[in-house]
């Protein structure tokens, strides 16, 4: 990142000698002290403050205030008010039309100015020219009467009708003739300030609508902004669902931002290194929005993944979770219930105490126990004694051999559930450890600040057993290679060190060895806290590098 205070040499201009009495101090009488300053003397002011380096794991991100996302915003509207030359109103329902995509806004405004505002709802779009071909065959047929007649009729005087008394207006929707204020679009279609309230409420309250067209049949004006806010009325909630509602879209619509999914919490974070998808191949998008929050809220902003997934990519994460939520409960069942049929290999499930199975799909009959055929097993209707049969042994090689594929997707699959469930059991972790603390408190002489050693090494184990539960959906989905053997011993090395800290933890406290296991606690979770950094770091780096091959297709790689 540039700064300020960087320079170059191009930046300096150097002089030759002839040049050095125009620089040099013609005053005698000046203070050598100020030719000799030390700018140290200034302590702190005129220090630039070193940022720290972002590891290879981390993505650069901001997180805004409701507040900020209201002025950009406002920002956006303001620059398209400018350069078209509508009013604001005009300009936030053109934005809203194209999704707040100005680019693409400006162009087709530029090509066509008339059909955009018909698209966008601001105009009605124009009515066609009534056709005069009927009347004009009438006159000439009349015209031509009156001159067979030849006879010129004498005009009559009438005495003009009074005009008739204007009846009053009447709202089509509620056909309320007691009503006095009415109001409509600037497609001329009028209702009455109370069906107009009761319509926009219902739109905004239960539909979610930020985009109201007129109430009209057939008709797509969209309400401006000034219009709804004066038949909501000031300060009426509808009115500020509505805002929030528009602020809402702007999010969704910009790919650079994203609202923080914890509930309650109105922080929306900037990650433009994460709007493209093809970023999403060489990062894993972890962002931290700015909410006053215990623990921070961390979430992904590259996928709908509520949680701090690394070092998995969203790709790989995204398919793990869809197959765990297919196959895992499935998987299970299968291994416990059910055999492959050694001949057709489709899966049977045993209904019946016999041991005589047949498959219905080939009509293969053979041995539940043994897997033999049963043509093998003579009169042993009820019991197996034909284990070591080759026809039998076969069979539960073939067995073996179908139910790899299983097998292996249960060992990853039980691990990642494993540390899922100790990261799910930290609250409970958290309350056990803070009454250590205070018994550490009562029977030693070290303060509440020294004793919060232990909670901050139970931070590092749940943020490590986050990272093993992802490690292990990687692992499933990588290639076999020298690759994969590195990965799974900084992923080996990692749960070692976490599990040897855990236990550290859940240990009972000795009044004797207070300050040993303080030392030996906080050498542990600095260790679990650096085998962690390798893990992440590693990962990241052959995500950049293009290390990193998969068993399946995975979305952006080739």
């Amino acid at each position: 990142m540039s700064s300020d205070y960087e320079y170059s040499d191009e930046d300096v201009d150097y002089y030759d000698d002839e040049d050095e009495d125009m620089l040099s101090p013609q005053d005698d009488d000046s203070d050598p002290s100020d030719e000799e300053m030390d700018m140290d003397t200034f302590g702190d002011d005129f220090k630039v403050p070193q940022r720290a380096a972002r590891k290879s794991y981390e993505v650069e991100h901001e997180s805004l205030p409701q507040a900020a996302v209201v002025k950009l915003k406002a920002a956006d509207i303001e620059h398209i008010s400018g350069i078209f030359g509508v009013d604001a109103s005009t300009a936030s329902l053109l934005l809203r039309y194209m999704n707040w995509n100005k680019e693409r806004l400006i162009e087709k405004y530029m090509d066509n100015a008339s059909a955009m505002s018909v698209a966008a709802g601001i105009s009605p779009p124009p009515k066609a020219p009534a056709s005069s071909s009927a009347a004009g065959p009438e006159r000439s047929q009349g015209t031509s009467s009156g001159a067979r007649s030849g006879a010129l009729r004498r005009p009559t005087r009438q005495t003009p009708a009074p005009a008739p008394k204007p009846e009053p207006f009447v709202c089509p929707i509620c056909f309320d003739d007691s009503q006095t204020a009415f109001s409509a679009l600037s497609c001329d279609h009028t209702f009455c300030a109370g069906c107009w309230n009761a319509y926009i409420t219902s739109k905004i309250r239960e539909e979610g609508e930020h985009a109201i067209r007129c109430m009209a049949e057939g008709c797509s004006t969209i309400a401006p902004d000034p219009f709804l806010h004066t038949a909501l009325g000031a300060g009426s909630a509808t009115r500020e669902r509505f805002n929030e509602l528009l602020i809402r879209h702007f999010v969704s619509s910009n790919p650079n931002l994203k609202y923080c999914p914890y509930p309650s919490c109105t922080y929306t974070v900037s990650c433009p290194t994460a709007a493209s998808k093809s970023a999403l191949t060489t990062i894993v998008p972890t962002v931290t929005c700015g909410a006053d929050a215990t623990p921070p809220h961390k979430f992904c902003f590259g996928c709908a993944i509520d949680s701090d997934h690394r070092p998995v990519i969203c790709g790989v994460a995204k398919m793990w979770l869809k197959k765990c939520r297919d196959d895992s409960e499935t998987a299970n069942w299968i291994k416990s219930n059910t055999k492959e049929c050694a001949k057709c290999q489709s899966t049977i499930e045993k209904n019946g105490g016999c041991n005589h199975m047949t498959c219905k799909k080939c009509k293969h009959e053979f041995c539940w126990v043994c897997m033999g055929p049963w043509s093998e097993h003579g009169t042993a209707w009820y019991s197996c004694n034909r284990y070591d049969e080759k026809a039998g042994v076969d069979a539960r090689d073939a067995q073996s051999r179908s139910r790899v594929s299983l097998e292996r997707y249960l060992h990853y699959y039980n691990r990642w559930a494993n540390h899922e469930q100790s990261a799910k059991l930290s609250l409970e972790l958290y309350n056990k450890t803070e009454k250590k603390m205070e018994e550490m408190q009562i029977t030693s002489e070290l303060t509440w600040i020294e004793v919060q050693f232990m909670k901050k090494a139970v931070d590092e184990v749940e943020k490590c057993r986050m990272t093993l539960k992802w490690t292990y959906a990687m692992a499933y989905y990588l290639e076999k290679g020298n690759e994969k053997e590195l990965f799974e011993d900084n992923q080996r090395d990692l749960e070692q060190a976490v599990e040897e800290l855990s236990e550290l933890l859940e240990s009972p406290i000795d009044a004797d060895a207070i300050s040993t296991l303080r030392q030996k606690v906080t050498d542990k979770a600095v260790y679990v806290s650096k085998r962690n950094e390798i893990m992440l770091e590693d990962t990241a780096k052959g995500f950049l590098e293009g290390r990193w091959t998969w068993n399946v297709s995975v979305e952006g790689f080739d």
